[in-house]
């Protein structure tokens, strides 16, 4: 394979043929350099239809990115959630409703988060098919080895895109070719989409490169062989939810009943994920001693992390977004950057933490800033008055207009390590962001063997006893394990995805400030609304049940 050296380096550093700002199907990139420059070498080839491709991961615009930014894929997946919320404060982030929509699942085709997951994801995919014709039209250039190496590593990455939109979306159109106008667009049933991307991932692996992802080398950031096995073991743990053709008509398949074929053998779904963890568990990979240094600055070297965005304020335009729009003004301004005091955990995830209480998991503190608040030099940061500034996280609700706590309710993100040197007010920092790491391989594997009757103890025990510190005797039931997911994988966008594997989807918020427009009870907002402005292109899909 063509060795890129930093791979992202090479990456930023090529003239790309990909513009980051269009949305349609029909995308055509502009700003291109003449195809003969493009494609003279293999490793031209690479860089101009393969790297390019990983200049979507991350993104600088609302919208963008599978992470780092706002108002896409990570919002649905969070505050779609009883995870966390951006209650209203006031005259902020009330913003005509859209997240209040999101509190109470009221969205519609029309809502701007839910259109710019779906564009930006289809954007994604066109660019996969776009560079997979340039692959096929240059194959002369390049071996046989090395061209299946280069179109696996294009297929996995549009697999792995396909999989969010059939996990947002249910039935989506599988485009395989830019040929396709948008009237011959057809929507897939969901089961088929699971198929396509299991089948596309299965069939990459044996030419993707069998290496860590997130080391500093020629494989930075790339889609590899375990980044596949990863996914691949998501498929295969939410089988019940993806081979359901209907999710609204209360009748859910059984796991135990849907067959993979993986190598020489056929397995159930609970089978097949257990062993795709066990192929993770090579080596390679081991949970930290201490779980915040997978989030610290210049986390290229934690032993958990298997897949992140590369993130370096030199060289990449990739933001984190999310630390700083969940602090407070005076919060951020003590860091020397702007805050946006906009989301925080919600009254579940303080009970599931067990918070201000003698049981207090630890990783409320790793993840969570609760109470007084102090800057990088553990000095008090102070509030107007010149008190301590304090958060307040019991009092958080959805609509704080009016509230002696507008500006100081709910428990703040603290996920991750503040990048002193970070640029772009806090957003351009040092940090990767993580996308898949080898807790979750665990509690996946925990949850498998548990649904399919076996004891999935030690690995449930093996990632709390990291944190904890003690022995925990905890159970592995449905509802511990659960709980252990949110502790564990808190604002890193897997929260929605859980509640409905655990079918708790619909019941999400309780209290009498909670007052619903949406009868949830046939499970309709398991997934989210084909947007409007497609429907109107495409008159050959259809609208979700429900919207």
């Amino acid at each position: 394979m063509t060795k890129l050296t930093p791979f992202y380096y090479c990456l930023v550093c090529c003239i790309g043929t990909i513009v980051l700002s269009a949305c349609s199907l029909d995308e055509e990139p502009r700003d291109q350099i003449p195809e003969e420059e493009a494609y003279k070498t293999p490793q031209a080839i690479y860089l101009n239809t393969v790297a390019t491709l990983y200049n979507y991961i991350g993104g600088s615009e609302d919208g963008q990115g599978l992470q780092g930014t706002c108002r896409g894929v990570y919002d649905l997946q969070t505050f779609g959630s009883d995870e966390a919320i951006l209650p209203i404060r006031g005259g902020d982030w009330y913003d005509d409703g859209l997240w209040e929509q999101m509190y109470k699942h009221s969205w519609t085709p029309g809502h701007d988060v839910v259109a710019n997951a779906w564009f930006y994801l289809y954007k994604v995919v066109t660019q996969c098919n776009r560079s997979l014709e340039k692959l096929e039209s240059h194959k002369d250039m390049l071996t046989n080895t090395t061209y299946l190496q280069y179109t696996a590593e294009v297929r996995a990455l549009r697999a792995i895109y396909y999989w969010y939109l059939m996990d947002l979306f249910g039935a989506v159109p599988i485009v395989e070719s830019t040929e396709v106008s948008m009237n011959q667009v057809t929507q897939s049933q969901r089961s088929d989409v699971l198929e396509f991307v299991f089948n596309e991932l299965m069939e990459a692996c044996s030419y993707l490169p069998m290496y860590k992802s997130t080391k500093h080398d020629e494989y930075y950031g790339r889609v590899t062989y375990d980044v596949a096995i990863f996914v691949l073991a998501k498929l295969t743990l939410n089988a019940e939810i993806y081979a359901d053709n209907d999710w609204t008509d209360q009748d859910y398949p059984d796991g135990k009943n849907i067959m993979f074929h993986i190598y020489e053998g056929t397995y159930n779904a609970w089978e097949a994920t257990i062993l795709l963890c066990d192929l993770l568990n090579y080596g390679e990979y081991q949970l930290e001693s201490y779980y915040p240094d997978n989030f610290a600055v210049r986390n290229e070297n934690s032993t958990e992390n298997i897949w992140v965005i590369p993130m370096d304020k030199d060289l990449y335009s990739n933001q984190q977004q999310n630390l700083f729009r969940s602090w407070h003004y005076r919060h951020a301004a003590a860091y020397g950057f702007g805050g946006e005091n906009g989301s925080c955990a919600t009254l579940n995830t303080l009970r599931v933490f067990g918070y201000f209480t003698e049981k207090e998991d630890p990783r409320f503190t790793y993840n969570y800033w609760g109470g007084e608040v102090y800057n990088a030099d553990y000095n008090p940061v102070l509030d107007r008055t010149g008190d301590i500034f304090t958060y307040y996280p019991e009092e958080v609700k959805l609509d704080l207009s009016g509230s002696f706590y507008v500006e100081t309710a709910g428990a703040r993100m603290k996920k991750y390590n503040v990048d002193k040197n970070a640029t772009n007010d806090g957003k351009l920092m040092d940090n990767d962001i993580v996308l898949f790491r080898y807790a979750d391989v665990l509690l996946m594997r925990a949850e498998a063997k548990m649904r399919n009757g076996e004891n999935g103890q030690d690995d449930f025990n093996a990632v709390r006893r990291r944190s904890n510190d003690i022995e925990d005797d905890r159970e592995l039931t449905p509802e511990t394990l659960l709980d252990e997911r949110l502790m564990e994988l808190c604002w890193e966008g897997w929260r929605r995805q859980d509640m409905i594997r655990f079918r708790k989807y619909k019941s999400l918020f309780e209290g009498d400030e909670y007052e619903s427009p949406v009868d949830e009870s046939d499970g309709h907002t398991t997934v989210f609304p084909i947007p409007g402005d497609y429907l109107d292109m495409n008159h050959n899909c259809i609208q979700n049940k429900g919207y």
